[in-house]
């Protein structure tokens, strides 16, 4: 029982990522509609995070 990382796949990093992209977006919407920079912020954050993700699920499919 060693400290073995598993690799997710890259159609796994591509629907996290989209799930990130999904969350950031709402919580974007919802800081805009009630005025909070900081949610706002962290939308944009969490949308960053999900593009990068999907970017390296594009990179696994590349070195297949």
């Amino acid at each position: 029982m060693g400290d073995r990382r598993e690799s997710k796949t890259s159609g796994g990093d591509k629907r996290e990522g989209a799930m990130d992209k999904a969350k950031g977006r709402l919580k974007e919407a919802a800081g805009a509609l009630t005025g909070d920079e900081n949610k706002k912020a962290e939308g944009r954050d969490d949308q960053r995070s999900g593009t990068i993700k999907e970017k390296k699920g594009h990179l696994k499919d590349l070195f297949k």
